[in-house]
């Protein structure tokens, strides 16, 4: 049975979403892409009961970047069909197949290594996951993602291998309060987005924008933002 919850705990993860769908329909209005921008909300480390009270409020979307602790709140939520599970934190090689069985979304693909075990270990019984490439579009040296020079080889693997759906690209840029800088490194994320839908029409997903940058990466034409500590409060 789903845990119950108290009224006013009902009432904060529902003010705090609010927030963030206002933060967001502002920014793309704003925004020339006017882009429909969906929010994942990132539960990492956030007990089920949070994701159930976002859950009751409307949202469906969830983000989680630990395997073991994502599969045993997909177990205990079995019961909620239609939630849709993104995994967005960095891939092992001994953790893949648990990503490719339980996750809808991957976003975090940034080598040919990773890629080919998904594609080997995705359930036959189930729909193609769902991949985004994720870019080292700041060239960071400790910060995971292929280079850009390196996605279109990825892209033509995974977009022929029939357990895997090409959808985009995602990046965790540098980060940096300035407007201007943030701006500048969605704008380059975006032109590789763009280069890339020349050659495959069917992507639709840009996966670029977090807790403190969301109006910048809607500005320069993320479809996805990814929040959680302004709906879920700070981490543990």
């Amino acid at each position: 049975m789903a845990p119950q919850l108290t009224d006013n705990y009902m009432f904060t993860i529902a003010e705090r979403l609010t927030s963030a769908y206002d933060r967001i329909a502002k920014a793309a209005k704003k925004s020339p892409y006017n882009n429909n921008v969906a929010l994942l909300a990132v539960s990492k480390t956030k007990p089920c009961d949070d994701i159930i009270a976002a859950y009751q409020f409307g949202q469906r979307q969830f983000g989680e970047s630990y395997v073991q602790e994502a599969v045993d709140k997909i177990a205990q939520l079995d019961s909620y069909s239609d939630i849709i599970w993104h995994f967005i934190g960095p891939i092992q090689s001994n953790k893949s197949a648990l990503v490719a069985e339980y996750f809808d979304w991957v976003h975090s693909v940034d080598r040919l290594k990773i890629a080919n075990r998904l594609a080997s270990q995705r359930p036959e019984n189930k729909q193609p996951l769902n991949v985004l490439i994720q870019v080292n579009i700041s060239l960071e040296e400790a910060k995971s993602g292929c280079q850009p020079d390196e996605i279109d080889a990825l892209a033509k693997f995974i977009a022929n291998a029939p357990t895997l759906k090409l959808r985009g690209l995602m990046a965790i840029p540098a980060k940096s309060n300035c407007y201007d800088t943030q701006i500048e490194y969605f704008k380059q994320l975006y032109a590789c987005f763009d280069k890339l839908k020349t050659q495959y029409p069917d992507i639709d997903t840009l996966s670029m924008g977090m807790s403190n940058d969301v109006e910048a990466a809607i500005s320069a034409g993320s479809t996805m933002v990814r929040i959680g500590t302004d709906i879920f409060g700070t981490r543990t």
